[in-house]
C-alpha cells in the first residue's frame, strides 16, 4: 500500500506541476480562436482541473501523514478530511470544440486519478467498519 500510495502522489505532484505550467502558459494565450462563451467553458474547466489535482493531493498528504505516525487513522477519516468536491470534481469534462488537446489530455488524467483516489477514500470506509 505504501508503494501505491507513493507512485499516486508522484503521478499526481507531477500531474499537478504539469497543470500549473500548462495554465501559467494559457495566460499569455488565451485561445483568441474560440468564441468568448466557450473561452468562459475552457476557465470554468480550468478550475475544476485545479479543484481535482487539489482534493487528490490533500487526501494523498493525509494518507502519508497516517502512515508516517503524524495523525491517526481515525483523524483521517474525519468527514474534513476525505475527499471531498464530488459534486464538480467527479463530472465528466466538458470541453468546447477546438479545445487545445494539451487541456483535453490535463483534464482526462485528472479525472482519471481523482476517480482513482475517490475508490481509495471509500476504501477507508470499509477498512474503518472491520477495525475492531
Amino acid at each position: 500500500m505504501v508503494t501505491f500510495l507513493d507512485s499516486t502522489y508522484q503521478e499526481a505532484l507531477s500531474l499537478t506541476r504539469e497543470a500549473r505550467d500548462y495554465m501559467a502558459d494559457r495566460a499569455r494565450n488565451r485561445h483568441p480562436w474560440l468564441r468568448p462563451e466557450d473561452r468562459l467553458q475552457i476557465c470554468c474547466e480550468s478550475m475544476r482541473l485545479t479543484t481535482r489535482l487539489t482534493q487528490v493531493m490533500a487526501w494523498l498528504m493525509m494518507q502519508r501523514a497516517v502512515l508516517t505516525g503524524e495523525i491517526t487513522m481515525d483523524e483521517a477519516t474525519r468527514p474534513e478530511n476525505r475527499l471531498s468536491g464530488q459534486v464538480v470534481c467527479d463530472v465528466p469534462d466538458e470541453l468546447p470544440d477546438g479545445a487545445d488537446p494539451r487541456m483535453a489530455d490535463l483534464m482526462s488524467r485528472s479525472y482519471l486519478i481523482y476517480m482513482r483516489v475517490m475508490r481509495l477514500d471509500s476504501q477507508l470506509d470499509r477498512a474503518k467498519k472491520k477495525a475492531p
